[in-house]
């Protein structure tokens, strides 16, 4: 069961994640259009419960990226607006650990068991994902509320965005961290879950 010491961390709610021609090229698509319901319907489960919330947000040193604090697109997503008391930090790199504080100001509020959502599942949720195993927290990984983009590779193949998330999360779980549904995070904030088993190594 999450406890007081489970955080919810979303990362890069950001309207910038759907230019999507700036992250897949000229055939720029997203998989899991769901995932955000996913994610907002967490977020109303972690605050109904007065369980910790966290957010990153990014602010690109790249001249292109839409994910800039100076645009439009640098802002949340309508609905996934930060509340106080709410740990939230800035970025401007994949990780949510580096250069920021996130790692203290989750270790002040005695939390040692992370729940993470948000984009890309690649990028910056992968990056913030193996942190948080190395770092020793207790990590879940919400497959369902995390999507990406598709990439071309070095030799110009259209890699599916679908087979990049898949791929990402086969190599998150069972090493960095444990992946579960949505569906899943919810139920252990009112109950233990038998059924699913912690797979986290590294430790």
């Amino acid at each position: 069961m999450f406890g007081p010491d489970t955080a919810l961390l979303l990362i890069d709610v950001q309207v910038g994640v759907d230019v999507l021609d700036h992250w897949g090229g000229p055939t720029g698509r997203r998989n899991n259009p769901g995932a955000e319901q996913v994610m907002l319907d967490l977020l109303a489960a972690w605050r109904t419960a007065g369980r910790q919330v966290a957010w990153t947000r990014h602010d690109s040193r790249e001249e292109a990226s839409p994910l800039k604090f100076s645009l439009p697109t640098g802002d949340q997503k309508p609905g996934f607006e930060i509340r106080e008391g709410e740990i939230v930090v800035d970025k401007d790199v994949n990780s949510g650990f580096i250069g920021t504080s996130l790692e203290v100001d989750l270790r002040r509020r005695g939390i040692n068991r992370l729940v993470i959502v948000g984009f890309f599942t690649n990028f910056c949720v992968e990056t913030t994902t193996r942190m948080a195993g190395n770092l020793g927290f207790d990590t879940y990984l919400v497959h369902d509320g995390c999507a990406t983009t598709n990439r071309v590779g070095l030799d110009g193949t259209d890699h599916d965005a679908q087979l990049v998330h898949d791929m990402t999360i086969a190599n998150l779980h069972g090493e960095f961290c444990t992946a579960i549904t949505g569906n899943n995070a919810q139920g252990l904030l009112t109950s233990n879950a038998d059924e699913i088993e912690r797979v986290q190594g590294n430790e």
